[in-house]
């Protein structure tokens, strides 16, 4: 399997999770991952708009640690902006590693999902 059709499969797997995390009407917590960064952000659906968003650039620590760190600081944003229940949008990526830890670090810190 090229790398092309990995990218498409993941693209396809996102598509289905918004789909599906649109119905309930919450903001979602979309979670992007590149080979250097994660990135967090918020967005609200039904103004289409971004709403806070949190990465690891400019962070020390890498890998694991550092999607903790991210996951803590989205929760926080999303409490300064009264947010408490999203809908987890893991973007088409495997529930594991980085993403796992950001939605767990996202979870101790208070959001609902």
């Amino acid at each position: 399997m090229n790398s092309i059709d990995k990218v498409l499969q993941r693209k396809v797997r996102s598509r289905k999770t918004r789909a599906k995390t649109r119905i309930g009407g919450r903001p979602r917590l979309l979670v992007f991952r590149s080979l250097r960064a994660i990135y967090a952000q918020i967005i609200d659906d039904g103004a289409g708009k971004v709403v806070c968003g949190v990465s690891d650039l400019k962070a020390k620590k890498k890998g694991i640690e550092s999607a903790k760190e991210v996951g803590k600081d989205i929760a926080k944003k999303a409490k300064a902006k009264k947010i408490n229940k999203v809908a987890f949008d893991r973007n088409g990526y495997k529930y594991h590693g980085r993403l796992k830890a950001l939605a767990e670090a996202a979870r101790e810190a208070g959001l609902d999902f």
